[in-house]
């Protein structure tokens, strides 16, 4: 049990303190670092290219210059983004990757170029049409592109070789992950949602192979336990991001399990799993095409209201618990399909606005805690 404790407070502790875990690796591997934008980038060609991929998924930080460069009601990852980069928090980073996603992804790939000269930007933009052939054909060509900007950036060629070993690491870190939310619903005592959110957050300031190699450790030691019981509320995830991190805490305070998830920081950077066809640049493409019910990718007929209630039904969950990031547009866009599909299933939502730079929680508290005697 120790050795599950030890393993579980190596993640925690990496997570809640991504300067030293980013120093950690990089001293582990010798590698620089490149930034990672949400929601997707290629990492597998940074990682081949020789460099530490590191997610940049904002902060809690007070906004003194951002504003300069980003209105209000820009997402608050944006703009505590923005504001790290000004005062230099970002100042190790070789480059940043930043995708399109939206209209502030948008602002931010120039904005970027001006408000933090220093560190080159490298944007990747992804197709709306996927599904069809000329969407997979782009994505190809796209990523080839994005492979030549590494090459120019670390000064040597990628190989077909290296980028498919890198494209290995990252499809058994996702498959380990994989495995970890599904066993890590038997054992919600041991890992609460706090601690499950911030085990897989450690993801994205760790090396992925060594990372991989805890991930699989903890894995072995959860298997070796009696399966636990939980008498709180079960509920189902979704949103951009289940933070800020007090938001998790007043979960636990209320035993409330979450049994499954779809956020953009967590399940859904890997719950595709990639075809076995193709080169590496094939398969990197086909996961993006394959991949169902994100709100930043395009879906004519919109997948993520049924993929809900069918994670509900899965897990014998009592409710779907939407994490929504205030003003990310396409999150709310989607949120009157996705409740219409969820009230027709007869299935209880808990709706939460937040925001990274959010002081007070006391109204937040309160409606959880209601929410959760609602569901008793």
């Amino acid at each position: 049990m120790s050795k599950l404790n030890n393993l579980i407070d190596e993640f925690v502790e990496a997570a809640l303190s991504p300067s030293e875990a980013i120093e950690k690796s990089k001293q582990i591997t010798g590698k620089e670092i490149v930034g990672c934008f949400p929601v997707y980038t290629p990492e597998e060609i940074i990682y081949a290219a020789g460099f530490l991929p590191v997610g940049m998924w904002g902060g809690k930080t007070e906004i003194r210059y951002a504003d300069k460069y980003l209105q209000s009601f820009c997402c608050s990852i944006m703009r505590s983004n923005i504001e790290y980069g000004i005062k230099g928090v970002y100042k190790s980073l070789k480059a940043t990757i930043i995708p399109a996603f939206c209209d502030t992804l948008k602002c931010i790939i120039e904005n970027w170029k001006v408000a933090i000269p220093d560190i080159p930007v490298i944007p990747v933009v992804y197709p709306q049409n996927r599904t069809d052939t000329f969407g997979y054909a782009y994505l190809v060509a796209e990523f080839t592109r994005f492979k030549s900007e590494m090459e120019k950036l670390s000064g040597k060629t990628i190989s077909e070789s290296e980028l498919a070993a890198a494209f290995d690491i990252y499809e058994n870190y996702r498959s380990l992950m994989r495995s970890f939310v599904e066993i890590v619903k038997d054992y919600p005592v041991t890992i609460n949602a706090r601690k499950r959110h911030l085990i897989i957050k450690s993801g994205y300031f760790m090396d992925k192979k060594h990372y991989s190699e805890l991930m699989k450790e903890l894995i072995d030691a959860l298997k070796a336990m009696p399966k636990e019981k939980h008498s709180g509320p079960r509920v189902v995830g979704t949103g951009l991001i289940f933070e800020p991190i007090e938001l998790t805490d007043i979960f636990v305070e209320n035993q409330i399990s979450l049994v499954e998830d779809d956020f953009a920081q967590e399940s859904r950077q890997f719950r595709a799993v990639a075809r076995t066809e193709g080169t590496a640049m094939d398969k990197m493409a086909y996961r993006v095409v394959d991949l169902r019910g994100c709100t930043f990718l395009y879906e004519e007929q919109k997948s993520k209201g049924d993929m809900l209630v069918e994670m509900v039904k899965r897990n014998k969950a009592d409710a779907v618990f939407v994490s929504m990031m205030k003003f990310c547009d396409p999150e709310e866009f989607d949120y009157p399909i996705i409740k219409k599909k969820l009230d027709d299933a007869g299935i209880p939502i808990l709706y939460i606005e937040t925001e990274m730079h959010m002081d007070s929680y006391e109204q937040i508290r309160t409606r959880i805690q209601s929410f959760s005697e609602m569901l008793m």
